[in-house]
């Protein structure tokens, strides 16, 4: 049978993007992709860039109380939210134009509109037309998750929250995972009041609980009033802005009310039961190892699949689909042992487990530290900066690293290298630390805070 293609892809985010231009520029492949938004997709248009980007402006207020301290002549003046919202918008035109570029100069056949599937070999776009391919990928990634309560159209999503016409003096966050937690963050950075509700007993919920009561304390003394065990139960737009009820009965007014609490698979509407694939619980698109589906033709990667909701995740995903498809040569993706960041304020990396999942596989030794940074301490400052690791007492195997500091996210990009690699603590032991750092307590911790049972050598 001859196909119009040899793969189309929906949906144009980073797996989508990288698995369509290297099928096409490195493997010959006759490759079509659609997506009826931006390019980018969420990372690049509405995820980790302008949230990079906006954790980057929030910090400034801080640093610069913290440079006066030091000794420098710095006076703090108001934030110009229309003037960064500009330049980050500019920024995201910028980005995308250059994603748009490498899928031209690799061949793809760019359709911008949305597609669907009309059979297991065929997508048909808005404008009516069909096309054909050997291969379908589905990379259509995630999207916010709103609660059916009253009044929840009053208030914005992820999604919505780069492009305020104006930066609001009080704001409600709902929810308390990292995309919650990061937004509480930023918005006090940049001035604003802000209230964040979270319905369970401790923010950042699966997370080490150690690292989750060390960035709660620290983002209460620096003013986010968190109320856990609290949620909305209703939205009223007033003249004085958005009422907000809680499970308590008490009744707010803020300006902007932000709801982060999810995300779900992008399936809607896809076409792809009528393909004859299934979909799971919450949207998903079920896959194999190899990211193909129950059905043949078609395969999925990214955050549409429910697996690692992470950029670099995908991008891998959509290489290993590359890889198994046009070159033969079948190819899992690791999903073990990722490393990650929470840009929260401040962040935390980690990768491993946590020592609630590894005391469950016990017996481990935690070593832990929490002290004040020598930036911190000469200027007086009370914020203080976690250290963890968790170790296997059998195989002395280092399961898990847990930082909260400023950069923790640089700092577990390479500290995964060596959980990735089995490193055991005498193997963090013989590395001679860089002194004076943060890090180098990674290298000093002697002696165990803590000891549990169990059986860890499988983990």
């Amino acid at each position: 049978m001859s196909f119009d293609f040899d793969l189309f892809v929906i949906g144009g985010g980073s797996g989508g993007v990288r698995a369509a231009r290297v099928a096409a520029a490195e493997t010959g492949a006759r490759v079509g992709l659609a997506e009826e938004s931006r390019m980018g997709g969420t990372c690049v248009i509405r995820g980790c860039v302008p949230k990079k980007l906006m954790v980057f402006a929030s910090e400034y207020a801080e640093a610069m109380r913290e440079a006066r301290d030091y000794g420098w002549d710095v006076r703090i003046g108001g934030f110009d939210w229309p003037a960064f919202r500009s330049r980050l918008e500019g920024e995201l035109d910028r980005l995308e134009g250059i994603y748009n570029r490498l899928l031209e100069g690799s061949g793809v056949e760019v359709f911008a509109q949305r597609a669907t599937l009309a059979d297991p070999h065929k997508v048909r776009l808005a404008d009516g037309t069909e096309l054909t391919a050997k291969h379908i990928l589905i990379a259509t990634g995630g999207w916010p998750a709103l609660p059916d309560l009253p009044g929840v159209e009053h208030a914005i999503t992820s999604n919505e929250v780069f492009h305020l016409d104006a930066l609001p003096e009080r704001l409600l966050v709902v929810g308390g995972g990292y995309i919650a937690c990061e937004m509480a963050c930023i918005f006090n950075g940049l001035g604003t009041q802000v209230t964040q509700y979270y319905r369970g007993p401790q923010i950042l919920r699966g997370f080490d609980g150690e690292a989750r009561e060390h960035i709660a304390g620290h983002m209460i003394r620096h003013g986010v009033d968190i109320r856990c065990n609290t949620n909305v139960t209703a939205l009223r737009r007033t003249a004085a802005g958005i009422e907000a009820t809680d499970t308590a009965g008490e009744v707010r007014i803020f300006d902007q009310v932000l709801f982060a609490t999810g995300r779900a698979p992008n399936t809607a509407g896809l076409g792809l039961e009528g393909a004859g694939v299934a979909l799971g619980a919450r949207g998903e698109v079920p896959v194999d190892e190899y990211n193909q589906t129950a059905v043949p033709s078609i395969f999925a990667i990214g955050d549409v699949t429910d697996r690692v909701q992470l950029t670099p995740v995908a991008i891998r995903e959509g290489m290993a689909f590359v890889e198994t498809v046009f070159r033969g040569n079948p190819t899992p993706v690791d999903h073990e042992l990722i490393p990650s960041a929470v840009f929260t304020q401040p962040e935390y990396g980690m990768v491993g487990m946590s020592e609630e999942a590894a005391r469950e596989a016990g017996p481990i030794e935690v070593y832990s530290t929490a002290f004040r940074p020598m930036h911190k301490g000469f200027i007086d400052r009370e914020d203080r900066v976690l250290m963890k690791l968790i170790v296997c007492a059998k195989t002395r195997r280092v399961l898990g690293v847990h930082i909260v500091a400023d950069h923790a996210g640089e700092m577990i990009q390479l500290a995964g290298i060596a959980v990735k690699m089995g490193a055991t603590k005498e193997d963090f032991d013989r590395t001679v630390a860089v002194h004076p750092t943060m890090s180098e307590e990674l290298v000093t911790l002697k002696t165990p805070v803590r000891r549990t049972g169990g059986d860890c050598s499988g983990a």
